[in-house]
């Protein structure tokens, strides 16, 4: 197919996405709900995660609350062939979720009994969308390579498929915004709380071996820059750029979600996966990858093409957007390249990193058991189980520590279940002793193998913190990468 032919196709399914976006915007401004969502407005500043807009000094405005008519289905009591034939709703097909936003399509898990598991099943699987889903037929969608390669190449699903090696990954997704409910004061976006995190088994392609087949440049101080395929015309692009050592070391071109076909909302056909690495790394609907010696940045990435050419904003999803900004910035420091790539390394680097990327996920760790507000009894031994999860990236968890007391006094909890790798959360088991009748708040927190631990508290933002200090997480305009513990805490009460 010639690049023409997949322009012309681009531009027509551009076109009819465009149209479902327009349209729903269009609802959303007659019934009032629009006030604060900048996506086609022509205000500056895209979106940055969630529907939400920046204002001139950079700092997000919140997204409204949706009307029940957002997230109700249309009845048709005058059609019965016309509801027999109607899509399912996003409650009605993942169960498991609280649906944020039904367009684009955001949702978390509902329960902390997703927790409680090893493995997330896709109806309790987070959604974060940018755009809304698009429809894809997988035989005609196509991943081009272009940039530092020998020959550059648009790759067939069927090719990606099947002239390279299958790899499968446990993969700890986690949402850069999950936990920005519990920002004071709050910030703009999808007000995540704790179920923008799931585990998964991922299947794919290593990317590693497409590059090295078709020539392309791969030493560590490069990078693969990849975009999805999902905005709509005249929207920007949504674009990540990894760093080639990530890339060759693990990174799949991921088209099974726990053993069938990645759902549309989470990807299908294909979405890049970055084992360890905060989820807006991994693409979804990948459609180019291009290989160059930077991070996508300036002018050449940021500045709109010719229509013809359907060249849209590349940096906003890279520079602008999944960074830690304190208060007192008016946007991040744009970089070529860092020293490191390691979220939590960047951020103690604040004298050579202004504002850490969203890379390579803190430490961190959920209770899914007790729930949130459930009662429960002491077993025949007096003791309560307490079960959850624990993750850190590329790293290894060392320890988990469990107060059920709001983090007075602490026990060292025990890792039981699979060890997929670092890159797949570990269960943890705390058994509580004697426990007292009552109210209670029960608290998590993991030190990984490099002994960091998850700090307490958010800061208040006029402390302008850019790293976690004084067992603090620095509040961030756009509220990234919380890990905190008592945030994440659960209360729930001990029964005689």
């Amino acid at each position: 197919m010639s690049q023409q032919q997949r322009r012309d196709e681009g531009d027509s399914e551009g076109a009819s996405l465009r149209d479902r976006f327009v349209e729903r915007r269009r609802f959303l401004m007659a019934t009032g709900t629009m006030a604060g969502v900048g996506v086609l407005a022509g205000c500056q500043g895209s979106p940055d995660d969630g529907t939400e807009t920046e204002t001139e000094s950079g700092t997000p405005t919140a997204e409204p609350e949706p009307t029940p008519d957002e997230t109700q289905t249309p009845d048709d009591d005058d059609d019965d062939d016309a509801d027999d034939d109607q899509e399912p709703s996003l409650e009605e097909r993942y169960p498991g979720l609280r649906i944020l936003s039904p367009e684009p399509e955001n949702a978390e898990a509902a329960a902390r009994s997703t927790y409680a598991d090893y493995i997330t099943p896709r109806e309790e699987h987070y959604i974060r969308n940018h755009y809304p889903t698009p429809d894809i037929e997988e035989s005609e969608w196509s991943v081009s390579l272009t940039g530092l390669v020998d020959s550059e190449v648009d790759l067939s699903m069927e090719e990606i498929k099947h002239s390279f090696s299958t790899e499968s990954i446990t993969h700890t997704m986690q949402c850069a915004g999950n936990g920005r409910s519990f920002f004071d004061p709050q910030v703009g976006g999808n007000q995540w709380s704790f179920g923008a995190v799931g585990n998964t088994v991922w299947t794919g392609t290593p990317v590693s071996e497409i590059l090295e087949y078709y020539g392309a440049e791969t030493s560590e101080d490069y990078f693969l820059t990849v975009m999805g395929g999902e905005h709509p015309e005249g929207e920007d692009i949504f674009t990540r750029s990894i760093p080639m050592e990530k890339v060759m070391d693990d990174t799949l071109l991921a088209y099974n979600m726990n053993g069938s076909p990645v759902s549309p909302d989470h990807g299908f056909p294909v979405r890049l996966l970055v084992p360890g690495w905060f989820g807006c790394n991994n693409v979804k609907w990948v459609n180019r990858m291009h290989v160059m010696e930077t991070m996508v940045i300036g002018d050449e990435w940021e500045e709109p093409g010719a229509p013809e050419d359907g060249q849209r904003t590349y940096t906003h999803w890279q520079q602008y957007s999944y960074r830690v900004v304190p208060e007192e910035d008016t946007r991040a420091t744009h970089y070529e390249d860092i020293p490191v790539y390691d979220t939590r390394d960047q951020m103690e680097q604040t004298d050579q990193i202004d504002n850490a990327y969203m890379y390579d996920q803190v430490e961190k760790s959920l209770i899914g058991y007790p729930g949130e507000g459930q009662t429960v009894s002491p077993s025949p031994a007096g003791t309560i189980e307490i079960i959850g999860v624990a993750w850190a990236g590329d790293d290894a968890v060392e320890t988990v520590e469990v107060s059920t007391d709001g983090g007075d006094s602490w026990g060292e909890a025990e890792f039981f279940g699979p060890v997929d790798g670092n890159s797949g959360w570990r269960q943890f088991r705390y058994v509580w002793e004697d426990p007292s009748s009552g109210d209670h708040t029960l608290v998590s927190r993991a030190t990984d193998e490099r002994g960091y631990t998850q700090p307490a508290s958010i800061s208040a933002p006029d402390d302008q913190l850019r790293s976690i200090s004084n067992d603090q997480y620095p509040w961030n305009q756009s509220g990234y990468g919380l890990n905190a513990y008592e945030p994440h805490g659960v209360s729930c009460t001990v029964e005689e």
